[in-house]
This record gives C-alpha cells, structure tokens and sequence, in this order.
C-alpha cells in the first residue's frame, strides 16, 4: 500500500495534477501546493488514475456491491473505476446524479444501475463535505447503504477558517458523520515524504519547507 501510494503522488506530480507555489483554497488559506483531479483529462492518464481507485478499493478489504459518482467529476471517477475494477475481475455496476432532475424520458435525477446495495460514493477529494452529504442522502432514499467514501487525495487539513479551526479535518468528519469510512488513495504525509525523498538538488526539494510548514499550522491528525 505505501508503494502503490507514493506511485499515485508521483503519478499526480508528473501529470502536472499537484502543482506547487501558492494557491488560494476554498478555505482562503494560502496553500503551497494544489491538486485538480480536472486534469487526469487524457485516456491514458485517466485510465492510470482508475487503476489507482481499483487497487486502493481492493486492497481496503471494504465490501461493496456497486459505486456512485457525484456529478461532475465524480462520475468520470466512477465510470473509469468501474471500468479497471472489470479489468481485475471485478464487475460491478455504476449511477450517478444529474444536477436538475430530467422532466421526459426515464426522468429522475439519478442516471445509470440502480441504487441498491452497499453504495462506494467516488470522488475526488473532499472539502466540506456538501458532495458527500447529497450523495449519502440519494443513496438513502433509494434505499441502498452507504459503505464507503473513496477519494483521490486527503489533505488532511483541520477544516473551517483560521479563526476557527474544527477539531478535525473535513475527511473525519464526513466519516464521523455518516459512520462510514472515508478511504483515499494518497493525503498529504505522502505528498510530504515524496517531497523528502527527492534529492536536495532536484526542483521538488524547495518545496519542502513550505509543505512542511502548511502541514504544521493545518494539519490534522490521521484517523
């Protein structure tokens, strides 16, 4: 698993996926370095990016029975994951929601399997966790159970603003929330180790102190 997750960090690095300098997140933090999933947007690229969701999915050990995508990134995330799970052997179905309900054809909001089962919600990471709320509720109210939340990349970062820091970070209390496990692929010690483990003459090694720094003043503990 530490293999496979530093593989996904410098995956996403070279993919031009985590850029690094400063970035202003939704939280108006002053961020060193910032992840866009938007940019896995090429099949090749894509197709690497839904193995990673396949293997980490695997290796958890959680049982599911079907996968949801959150529109709008979610459901490329889904589709693809689903598509690298049926190459493992592994096939399973797939839905995911329209913003706006459709008014003719088969209507609803919901698009693709039916919702039954143990429901894996796909995204790609998790900020405030309004994505994962209305998806466990879509889940809900068809019926089926949330088992899992499965993400690219958990910043692990205390959530709210500088004033007011929550205890936890917005992956634990998403996980918290709805008792369910939030899974990611690689979070920010990986980031940070893959930082440490490149040579102090390479362009990623300034970066460092900055991540480390970020990390200090924001980080979370780890569930």
């Amino acid at each position: 698993m530490a293999n496979l997750r530093q593989e996904f960090i410098a995956f996403s690095v070279n993919a031009g996926v985590i850029k690094f300098g400063s970035f202003i997140t939704k939280a108006g933090r002053n961020s060193p370095y910032f992840f866009n999933a938007g940019l896995f947007n090429d099949g090749a690229n894509l197709g690497k990016l839904a193995a990673f969701y396949a293997d980490t999915l695997i290796n958890s050990g959680i049982e599911f029975n079907m996968l949801f995508g959150p529109a709008y990134k979610g459901i490329t995330l889904a589709s693809a994951t689903a598509v690298a799970l049926a190459a493992r052997g592994r096939n399973v179905p797939f839905a995911y929601n329209r913003k706006e309900a459709k008014d003719h054809g088969e209507g609803g909001t919901i698009v693709g399997a039916k919702l039954e089962g143990k429901v894996v919600i796909i995204d790609d990471v998790i900020s405030a966790g309004t994505s994962v709320r209305e998806s466990v509720d879509m889940i809900r109210a068809a019926g089926a159970t949330p088992c899992a939340v499965l993400i690219a990349l958990d910043r692990m970062e205390h959530s709210g603003k500088d004033d007011a820091l929550s205890e936890h970070s917005a992956v634990q209390e998403v996980s918290q929330s709805y008792g369910i496990p939030v899974v990611s692929i690689g979070n920010l010690n990986d980031l940070f180790d893959y930082l440490s483990s490149a040579g102090a003459d390479t362009p990623l090694a300034e970066h460092q102190t900055a991540v480390a720094a970020y990390r200090s003043k924001y980080g979370a503990v780890s569930n």
